[in-house]
């Protein structure tokens, strides 16, 4: 079905640099395939070979081929590609072309002249099979990052691909909707589809997977089937879980004695006429780090641009240090690391990067954060070169460096391994200690056990739980987020 040869790869604005080298790989008909493997390690530039986007929109020094059946992709236009190859990227933004969501979903099919029957009844099944009804007709931009996933994945399916790449799809879905994707996956491989999945969270891809192959510095290292895989130390190769019930709360001795609170009062939000934030009163406790979990579309990204004072129409208070903050005392006092930290970086290099958030420059402060986010080696890089998991330490590293008593992360280890996401939790206890209260909206488990003392639950825009997490509610907040 798929196969590469001896396959080598840099990218065109950085030739001193392998990102792949010698890959050889067969891909079977109807094979479910796990690339896996430590953030920047090659996985996304495997994919890239895998559905055509190199050569046909990434340039660099290439050798070796790849096959489709008989063909050479290098060799197809990058329509009849897609024709048998679908994919879906780690920012589902990036390959949308419509504003609403129904518009976006029969795109594909209306590009390949399917009939309007034809494309009613592809609609109706990936509406079906993605449990999105309650997104149709829906204007794509007022969407969470988890229900753009799902629109993008849907899309693509609509269109029937043998072959579908998914990079990091689970990377802003909740719970649920991870558990949807494996179902799906499921799906695709009744109907014989090959499916190539490169992804950090595992838990999901547990009952779906054939094969997984390791790659580590742009090499094929390790090939292991299901079963082989699932009895290997994942950690031992800077893996995330592949059984969520291995996972234990590490948090407990680091709960802060501290009694003070944040107070919120009457704190709503509209968008138009309908209310997507309604909390008459809660109390936070201060300089802890709370887990703001919930499904995607519960409110929780609107929160947190209230909270920093992002938006001007939100009504309320919030009570800090016994002071009613306005919106511009808030953001003043707060930083938010985004969902998609595109919109927040804005330099030519990651150590201005870094520097653009102090109120007075210190290169050795700011050194010194990137070398513990795994990232000094990187100080010079352009930051919009970097891979998505690279950029999301960036926009982490530059919220240490503000110095702000209340900092928000939305979602800051998706496409983050192993390793990483424990140097992101390393620095949030970090941040605890110097008494700064963190909000991590977040369904990433293992950051949560690993990481967080606190719990926020939102469901329609309301908080539905405020709880200190103990080993009774664990498998709860499991279920919840």
């Amino acid at each position: 079905m798929l196969k590469m040869e001896n396959v080598s790869f840099s990218y065109e604005n950085n030739r001193n640099v392998q990102n792949l080298t010698d890959i050889n790989l067969n891909i079977k008909k109807g094979e479910v395939i796990l690339l896996c493997g430590e953030s920047g390690c090659g996985k996304t530039t495997l994919a890239r070979f895998l559905n055509g986007l190199i050569p046909n929109f990434f340039d660099g020094k290439r050798e070796g081929n790849v096959y489709l059946g008989s063909d050479l992709i290098s060799e197809m236009p990058i329509y009849e590609i897609s024709k048998h190859i679908g994919s879906v990227f780690q920012n589902p933004k990036t390959q949308f072309f419509n504003v609403d969501t129904t518009s976006e979903l029969v795109f594909g099919c209306e590009n390949l002249s399917m009939s309007v029957d034809e494309i009613e009844k592809r609609l109706d099944s990936v509406v079906n099979d993605f449990n999105i009804i309650n997104l149709i007709d829906k204007n794509i931009f007022k969407l969470s990052g988890g229900e753009k996933q799902k629109i993008a994945c849907a899309s693509v399916s609509a269109v029937g691909p043998d072959v579908l790449v998914l990079d990091e799809p689970s990377s802003n879905l909740d719970s649920k909707s991870s558990w949807d994707m494996e179902h799906i996956i499921k799906k695709w491989k009744m109907q014989g589809k090959t499916v190539i999945i490169a992804e950090h969270k595992l838990f999901f891809l547990n009952e779906v997977v054939d094969r997984a192959i390791f790659v580590k510095d742009g090499r094929i290292t390790k090939k292991w089937s299901i079963d082989e895989f699932r009895n290997i130390n994942h950690r031992d190769f800077g893996l995330r879980q592949l059984n969520l019930d291995n996972l234990e709360l590490k948090r407990k001795e680091y709960y802060s004695d501290n009694q003070e609170f944040l107070e919120l009062k009457n704190f709503k939000f509209n968008y138009g006429k309908t209310q997507v934030l309604d909390i008459d009163n809660v109390k936070i406790p201060k300089n802890e780090i709370i887990a703001i979990i919930g499904k995607n579309g519960a409110g929780k990204s609107t929160f947190a641009n209230c909270i920093c004072g992002l938006k001007k129409s939100c009504k309320g208070e919030l009570i800090f240090d016994g002071k009613a903050l306005k919106r511009k005392d808030r953001l003043k006092k707060s930083y938010m690391v985004m969902q998609d930290v595109n919109h927040q970086l804005f330099t030519e290099s990651v150590l201005d990067e870094v520097l653009l958030s102090m109120d007075e420059e210190d290169v050795e402060l700011a050194e010194g954060i990137l070398e513990n986010l795994n990232l000094i080696h990187l100080k010079d890089a352009h930051p919009m070169a970097l891979s998505g998991g690279e950029k999301q330490r960036v926009a982490i590293a530059s919220a240490i460096a503000s110095k702000k008593e209340i900092l928000i992360f939305d979602e800051p280890t998706s496409g983050l391994d192993l390793k990483n996401m424990m140097k992101v939790s390393e620095n949030l206890r970090y941040l605890q200690s110097l008494g700064i209260t963190s909000f991590i909206i977040t369904h990433d488990f293992e950051l949560i056990c690993e990481a967080c003392s606190h719990i926020m639950h939102f469901d329609d825009g309301k908080i539905i739980d405020n709880y200190k997490i103990d080993e009774n509610k664990l498998k709860d907040f499991f279920l919840r987020c």
